[in-house]
């Protein structure tokens, strides 16, 4: 059988995607924080002209978005600094993350191409200029989606039909809404979009070079997914949009691997290529988690 233990000098990479900043931590194998490193959008990447990590509409009133590439950039940004502060990535055993819920980003048809195709001698933004067919990412702040959610609600029975099934009534914020507001205004951009991810799934998808899965924890705040069976409700995507589970792929559990590390990273910044990326998942539900963390569970 294969030893599956690991290096007692192994290091792991963990990831927080807030509103404001993306900070990166490196842990060794006794919980010991060794390097953390923090980039904040609004000082460090003023080009993309946000305040507080955000955009609020002044035309279309409840509308706040951030911009998807901002997100690629800070993860560019920090991983140069983490390279900067003399890390070893090649004894990170494994990354994950947290993110902010409710964002969601959406892929324009074709890049899954440029996603499992990058090129290490480029940065990620540069690879990822036209890879979105929305450029501002809906966050959670987004409260511009009322009609959808009461559409929503009176598709699948009521607002207590709905929350029996996905766990809670329609919310402005959450992703289905905001699903079915962009099929309704905007439906070129909608058939033009080949994957939605969360900002979550999103980030673990720029790790590992294809499309993650949206986690069960994080789906679970999105007015999509049955909340018994932990699959996607084919009764919530009907109310939402056409075509919509194969535009959101798979769910998966929050303790799953997503996949290896890409070859970009390995030869970009020399991590293991055994380095495994587990399901990052959203705030709440990753601050529930770490209530609970001691170091015993690892012992």
């Amino acid at each position: 059988m294969e030893d599956c233990s690991l290096p007692q000098d192994s290091l792991f990479l963990g990831f927080d995607c807030s509103t404001q900043s993306l900070k990166a931590t490196v842990l060794d194998a006794y919980l010991n924080i060794i390097i953390s490193e923090l980039v904040n959008y609004d000082s460090e990447l003023p080009h993309y002209n946000t305040k507080g990590g955000v955009f609020r509409d002044q035309i279309v009133n409840g509308r706040i978005v951030s911009p998807t590439l901002m997100w690629v950039e800070a993860l560019d940004l920090i991983l140069h600094r983490l390279e900067m502060s003399n890390l070893n990535f090649g004894k990170i055993a494994a990354v994950s993350g947290s993110a902010q819920q409710h964002g969601s980003v959406y892929w324009k048809n074709g890049s899954f191409e440029i996603l499992s195709s990058l090129d290490p001698k480029k940065p990620l933004v540069d690879q990822f200029l036209d890879a979105f067919s929305i450029e501002k990412s809906p966050i959670w702040m987004d409260c511009s989606t009322t009609e959808q959610c009461k559409a929503i609600e009176i598709a699948v029975g009521g607002g207590l039909e709905l929350a029996k099934l996905t766990g809670s009534r329609a919310h402005e914020r959450y992703v289905g809404p905001q699903i079915r507001k962009i099929f309704e205004t905007r439906p070129e951009i909608y058939q033009n979009t080949e994957r939605v991810s969360l900002v979550s799934s999103f980030m673990a998808s720029l790790l590992i070079g294809g499309y993650a899965c949206i986690d069960q924890t994080d789906g679970a705040g999105m007015n999509l997914m049955d909340i018994e069976h932990r699959t996607w409700s084919k009764i919530a995507l009907e109310a939402t949009a056409p075509g919509l589970e194969e535009k959101l792929g798979k769910l998966a559990p929050a303790y799953a691997v997503a996949g290896s590390i890409a070859s970009y990273y390995v030869e970009r910044y020399h991590f293991n290529k055994k380095c495994v990326v587990v399901q990052w998942s959203g705030d709440n539900p990753n601050s529930l988690a770490g209530e609970f963390l001691v170091f015993s569970s690892f012992s």
